[in-house]
């Protein structure tokens, strides 16, 4: 009786070994989770006072479908400011998260027979939203350095090509795009007018990098890119549900009404607390992404002293993706987890076999517990 749409859909591999490492640990099993995608720091203090203070003032209800005008401005400033990005509040629309964003803007513009462009590795939930929209998920190789290129994009064109979907920094891989090889994809998009999802969730997150948004290279690509971005990874607020999205006004304009008419509005108590996130201090981010990068180097040094292990060393985000010995990625994380207690994702859903994930968005100690159990369990193998 499902839908084939329903049946075609899989689940998340990250959040299906996330909820079995929880369940682990609520029976008391001392389980160190690599697993979820989440900062392990709470948000900056302005930003929880804002919530409390919102709850205080009643703002507890319906506020406009797509956000608040006042949150859509500073969305708006923000682009500005950080992305040298001039977007109107009316080109913005303010999601349950970033995922929920780009699951929009792929029900607004994917018809069925639509294909659309995705690099890989990639994360594990947008060929799921390519396949919801009724579309086909083309896949492209990157490089040793997980770096896609405009050459291995040009080789996948055709005459059904819809979207292309980039993620800079990137999740699985922390791999960025470099600004030459960003205008050699904005050709390509302008020249078979092609639009362009560009999520860009860990841009406050890179290491020694500078980040570069597709659409501020020049108003062609602009025309035709969706700029996707949120509150859950830079300031920690994962659970909060919010995220946001540019583009150009028609496809914002349909975006709206289907978030009319399925979610509604996000959360006014969260949309308060990211209009405070958005427009108050910054300087928080230094120490958080100094503290990442000391993580990043440990762990990376780590896994490579590791017998059959090999990682780079990413450039953003949080998480590494080593390549390991194995041929089932999935079995061997499930017995990681039962016999080791250590919770990674598998390389599979990502589209890369023989690999795992491992964020290290974790306390210290807690990535040198894992990781020694981990050397222990894969040496044996």
């Amino acid at each position: 009786m499902l839908s084939e749409r329903a049946k075609k859909v899989n689940p998340s591999a990250t959040l299906v070994i996330t909820a079995k490492a929880k369940a682990m640990a609520k029976k008391g099993i001392d389980v160190v989770s690599f697993a979820a995608g989440q900062p392990d720091f709470l948000p900056p203090k302005n930003v929880l006072d804002a919530a409390i203070q919102s709850i205080r003032n009643g703002n507890t209800k319906y506020t406009p479908a797509t956000g608040i005008p006042e949150l859509k401005q500073a969305v708006a400033d923000k682009f500005k400011r950080d992305n040298n990005l001039d977007y109107s509040p009316s080109q913005i629309s303010i999601n349950c998260g970033a995922k929920h964003s780009i699951y929009n803007i792929c029900q607004a513009i994917v018809d069925r027979g639509d294909e659309v462009i995705i690099p890989v590795p990639y994360w594990v939930s947008y060929p799921e939203f390519v396949t919801l929209a009724g579309g086909t998920s083309v896949f492209v190789e990157t490089d040793s350095q997980f770096k896609i290129t405009a050459d291995a994009i040009k080789e996948k064109i055709t005459g059904r090509t819809k979207l292309i979907i980039l993620n800079s920094p990137s999740n699985p891989t922390g791999a960025v795009i470099r600004e030459d090889e960003l205008k050699k994809i904005a050709d390509l998009a302008v020249e078979h007018n092609i639009y362009v999802i560009s999520d860009e969730i860990y841009e406050k997150i890179i290491y020694g990098k500078k980040h570069f948004s597709i659409a501020s290279l020049n108003d062609k690509i602009k025309s035709l890119t969706f700029t996707v971005n949120g509150m859950s990874k830079a300031y920690a607020m994962p659970g909060w549900r919010l995220g946001y999205l540019a583009g150009p006004q028609e496809a914002v304009d349909a975006i709206s009404r289907i978030q009319e008419n399925s979610t509604s509005n996000p959360s006014s108590i969260v949309q308060d607390a990211a209009l405070e996130a958005l427009n108050g201090p910054q300087e928080f981010l230094k120490g958080f992404v100094s503290e990442f990068e000391k993580r990043r180097d440990y762990i990376v040094n780590a896994l490579n002293n590791i017998k059959g292990v090999s990682c780079n060393k990413p450039d953003g985000a949080f998480y590494v993706f080593p390549k390991v010995e194995t041929k089932n990625s999935v079995k061997l994380c499930e017995e990681m987890l039962e016999k080791a207690n250590v919770a990674c994702i598998p390389g599979a859903p990502f589209g890369k076999e023989g690999y795992i994930r491992l964020s290290y968005a974790a306390s210290m100690g807690q990535i040198e517990k894992g990781i020694a159990r981990l050397k222990e369990f894969l040496e044996k193998l």
